[in-house]
């Protein structure tokens, strides 16, 4: 019989809590600690190899907590594992610099991903794996529980209840995998309230400490896009996801990812979209951030529900005026969860349509590039087919009807399937070619002893690739060589377009395969910026009925 005890986790926590006590003194009142005091509290708590999660999302950022963490002693607190989704701030990756932390499992980079390139490149970091968000979220409660989690939040009330106003984000996934496994919970805040919070988002007793942020935690405008820099070649490719695919599969249920190519989208639905007829009959409802690009639509009555992954600095009033789309609390402001929209956005909708850095031939494409590890946030979960999904939707039926005419001639067994559309323009910034024979991610997985290519989307996932060239439909190809011939149909005057078999690429068009602007009805001429329904930040602004509040780098009035 096994006779060790059972209850070493607790033993640790309780130990490492009473060394916070002993350390602190009257610096802690209960749950509260004093701001001053908040190096000593991570020193008591905080042991060599330990697994921290710090709270560094696509927006909401622990920020005095991951500058304390980085000002901690190496001799005293070292080969820190750290778990978190994102890279934004530069103490994310000071902690690996300074000789704190070791080892990093992540999602995405973005702001870091040049300078975690090259720490990778000088073994400075050992990676354990670049995840989806969903995919780490879920190791949180399984391999990857975090013993000690920093996370941020708007308010505390004196009994250490967390409000997290409209930023909840990954909070709510960080704090109970922490806290129902021994482990230590850290939250810095805003402000303590000596009444009551607007409502509870963490109970007070899945809170190790509060500590009280000398200034409001860092929020990134992440998914902001100013109107005004949407270019008439954005416009072309908008015109033809709403024509070529949107309509065509009637697409009600939907993920934008991050960029103008899908802001054009939005701010085309009440103008474009209009003139097609096509109001009422897609992009009903949302897995997305608030856009603010997506006002003049909301506004135009095409948008019945959003649910947020996070929100969007300046939308809070529009938010709360508008809490039939949103998802709210009593208090009127945003409730966002990270992980259900991930999986709302997995299992629920029809279609993702996203952006990348480099696609191959099979389709397969990628953030991470030499010089730059952007990683992949949540687009992998976007944009997979969600091969555990069981409940039909038009979109999805023909959408699994076509890939299965494709490749069996409409034998197999019927199945549904999501939309996947990469949409690129053939030439990414510096003229780098979008469309390449080998992805960066096989060179950066030996630099880095990967044990698999950083690939973000498969290529047996992608159904759709669109760029200023046109639509390549790949459910409709009947071999990997028709395959590699539409990517190559559209991929314009990079070399893999130079490439292509001009005359298998136009019998691809003449099925179908690939779509022209031309064979759309799409005139390349009308796609000005004249049919943008805002094409400035004022716009916008007036739009919302003065609603919305941008935040100052985007005013130019």
């Amino acid at each position: 019989m096994d006779h060790r005890p059972w209850n070493q986790r607790q033993q640790d926590r309780q130990a490492r809590l009473a060394r916070a006590a002993e350390a602190l003194g009257p610096r802690l009142s209960g749950r509260h600690v004093a701001t001053g005091a908040v190096t000593d509290l991570l020193h008591a708590v905080i042991e060599p190899h330990d697994r921290v999660c710090l709270e560094g999302n696509n927006q909401k950022q622990a920020d005095f907590l991951a500058q304390a963490l980085a000002s901690l002693d190496p001799e005293r607190v070292h080969h820190l594992h750290m778990v978190q989704s994102v890279l934004a701030l530069p103490e994310h990756l000071d902690l690996f610099e300074l000789g704190l932390a070791s080892r990093l499992d992540f999602s995405f980079s973005g702001p870091q991903g040049a300078r975690l390139a090259r720490l990778v490149s000088q073994g400075r970091i050992e990676i354990g794996a670049i995840h989806t968000y969903l995919e780490l979220f879920s190791r949180y409660f399984v391999d990857l529980t975090p013993k000690i989690s920093l996370v941020a939040a708007q308010a505390a009330d004196r009994h250490g209840n967390l409000y997290t106003g409209p930023n909840t984000e990954d909070t709510p996934a960080i704090v109970e995998a922490t806290a129902f496994s021994g482990g230590i919970v850290i939250a810095q805040v805003n402000e303590v309230v000596d009444g009551a919070l607007p409502r509870v988002d963490i109970p007070a007793d899945w809170v190790s400490f509060v500590v009280p942020a000398p200034r409001p935690n860092f929020i990134e405008p992440l998914f902001t896009r100013d109107p005004a820099q949407i270019s008439e070649i954005q416009v072309l490719m908008a015109m033809m996801a709403i024509k070529g695919i949107y309509a065509r599969y009637g697409v009600q249920r939907l993920n934008h990812g991050i960029g103008f190519d899908t802001a054009a989208i939005e701010l085309l639905l009440p103008t474009y979209g209009e003139s097609l007829g096509l109001k009422g009959k897609i992009c009903r409802h949302w897995a997305l951030n608030p856009h603010p690009a997506l006002i003049p639509a909301i506004e135009a009555g095409w948008v019945e529900s959003i649910h947020s992954f996070g929100s969007e600095l300046g939308m809070e009033d529009y938010i709360r005026a508008r809490s039939d789309v949103f998802f709210t609390g009593p208090d009127g402001s945003l409730r966002s969860n990270r992980a259900f929209s991930q999986a709302a956005g997995h299992y629920a909708c029809d279609l993702f349509i996203g952006s990348t850095l480099q696609m191959d031939l099979d389709g397969n494409s990628s953030t991470a590039t030499l010089g730059r590890i952007a990683g992949f946030g949540g687009a992998p979960n976007m944009g997979a087919d969600a091969r555990g999904r069981r409940h039909a939707s038009p979109t999805w039926l023909q959408a699994g009807e076509e890939s299965r005419r494709g490749r069996h001639g409409a034998a197999g067994t019927p199945r549904g399937q999501k939309l996947v559309v990469q949409m690129v323009e053939t030439f990414r910034e510096h003229m780098q070619p979008a469309f390449v024979e080998r992805l960066d991610a096989w060179t950066l997985a030996e630099q880095a002893r990967m044990p698999l290519p950083p690939i973000m989307i498969y290529g047996d996932d992608v159904t759709h690739i669109l760029t200023e060239e046109g639509i390549a439909n790949l459910l409709l190809c009947r071999s990997d060589e028709e395959r590699e011939q539409a990517i190559r149909g559209v991929a314009g005057y990079t070399p893999v377009g130079l490439g292509r078999d001009r005359r298998l690429v136009e019998n691809l068009r003449d099925r179908g395969v690939i779509q022209r602007p031309a064979d759309l009805g799409i005139d390349p001429r009308d796609a000005t910026r004249n049919l943008l329904a805002a094409r400035s930040m004022r716009d916008l602004v007036r739009a919302s009925g003065g609603l919305y509040r941008p935040p100052q780098r985007f005013r130019n009035w």
